[in-house]
This record gives C-alpha cells, structure tokens and sequence, in this order.
C-alpha cells in the first residue's frame, strides 16, 4: 500500500496550516544586507529568499516528524513522534557501546546493526541509570508487534552527527534491552539521482538496516510508492499558494533592505 485519499489530505492540511500562519505571521527581522543586497541587485529575491529560509526554519524537521505519523498509523498499532524512550543505561552497557563507536570510528569492525545490537544487549543492565539526553526519539511506531524508533535529521549533517545518532540508536537498544528496531533517517537525497555518500568514510551506519534516505525512509514506513505520492501531495499545496506567495514576495520587496 502506499497513501490512501485520507492520507493525502490530512498531510495537504497539514501544510496549508503551516504555510497559512506563516503568510499572516511573518514579518522580516533582518533590515540589513549590506553585502547581498549589493550582489544580487534585486530586491523582490532578497524578499523571496528571506520569507523562503524562515518558512524552512518553521518547518524544520517537525513537519517530517508530523507526516510520518499520518503515514504510519495507517497499518502500525501505534504511532509518536517525540517518543520518550524511558529506561535506564548501566556502565556495562554504555562501556560496550562506547568500545563498538570506537572500533567504528577507527575502521576496525564493519558496521552491522545486529550484531551491535546483540551486544549491547548481552552487556549487564545491572545498577542502571537514567539519562535524560538522548532519551527521545523522533519517530516511532509499533507494526505487527515489533517496535520502531527513528531519529530523523538534517540530510547535510556535521561528520559527528553519525557518531552522535549511532551512539544513541545503540543506546536506545539498551534502555530497552530487547532487540528493537533503530534508525537514523534523512526525509530525503540531496545528490540524487546519485547515491547518498556524504562522510560515507565515517563507516557508523550499516545502510539500510539502521540508515534510511528519502524513498527507503517514507516507502519503509508507507509501503511502496509512498515518496512519490508524498511528493505529489506537496507539489499540490506548492501550486495552490503560489500566486499567494508571489505576492508575498512582492509585498516584502516593498520594505526595502537597508544597504547602508
């Protein structure tokens, strides 16, 4: 399966709330581009670039965080997104997790999931404790008995990033001491058609079965087809407001930026 006509609506919604509050919200705070305004020499893209990057900001990665629940629930049990994971992690655990990122990080074992899960899992949870950071999970959902959590990020992320989701996944698999399923999931590729390999050197993730981009994220948790018909969805709404939003370029132009 992949989105049914209930689906597709509610995510429509979903975004004509968003883009609406940020048409009658929005209000430029920066007066001055001295260096861009100069550069670009015109001054309706100034406005249109300045109202682009503050609707991105305000969506962020929520609004992924908000579409996976719409598209999970529909065959998952349950579905969260800022999902407390709950649980404790004991020094035998984070020392077992802390010896697997490092023998990552140093190239001297392959990435593999399932065996890291396995031994985290064999470590004692003896005299555990609960830690606050990286308790919540962005996503996550329980299909068919078995439980999923995601931890969804920004497709160009800093090197550390990698390191920093793999040591949470692995911990994840600790506060829990079973063996779920974890996740580190871009929405989508930057590079495609070509394949996702930024800091692919790092060799933290073992892609697919902990690392999923853009169409195995959305087709993994919607079934197949599911990116497509998602982007189909956006195209919609983004043709619907864009006679809206032009004119809110054109209204911002008009408050001129200051180039000194």
């Amino acid at each position: 399966m992949a989105l049914n006509t209930t689906q597709k609506e509610e995510i429509k919604n979903l975004l004509r709330k968003k883009i609406e509050n940020k048409l009658k919200s929005y209000g430029r705070e920066t007066s001055s581009m001295p260096f861009l305004a100069r550069l670009i020499q015109d001054n309706e893209k100034i406005a249109a670039y300045s109202f682009i990057h503050s609707v991105a900001t305000t969506l962020g990665m929520s609004i992924y965080e908000d579409v996976s629940v719409i598209i999970g629930r529909s065959e998952a049990k349950e579905c969260f997104r800022n999902y407390g994971v709950g649980g404790v992690i004991s020094k035998e655990q984070s020392s077992t997790i802390k010896k697997i990122i490092t023998e990552l990080r140093n190239g001297d074992r392959k990435a593999n999931i399932q065996v890291e899960t396995t031994e985290v899992l064999k470590a004692s949870s003896g005299g555990g404790k609960f830690q606050k950071s990286g308790n919540i999970a962005d996503f996550y959902m329980n299909r068919n008995g078995i439980e999923y959590y995601f931890e969804i990020k920004t497709v160009k992320p800093n090197i550390d990033v990698f390191e920093k989701s793999k040591t949470k996944l692995l911990e994840w698999v600790a506060r829990k001491r079973e063996p779920i399923k974890v996740f580190l999931a871009f929405p989508y590729n930057p590079y495609h058609p070509e394949p996702y390999l930024r800091f692919t050197e790092t060799g933290m993730m073992d892609s697919p079965n902990d690392f999923l981009v853009g169409d195995q994220y959305w087709d993994f948790i919607g079934g197949k087809n599911t990116f497509p018909q998602l982007l189909e969805s956006f195209d919609e709404v983004g043709k619907e407001y864009k006679e809206k939003l032009q004119a809110k370029f054109k209204q911002i132009a008009k408050e001129r930026i200051n180039s000194y």
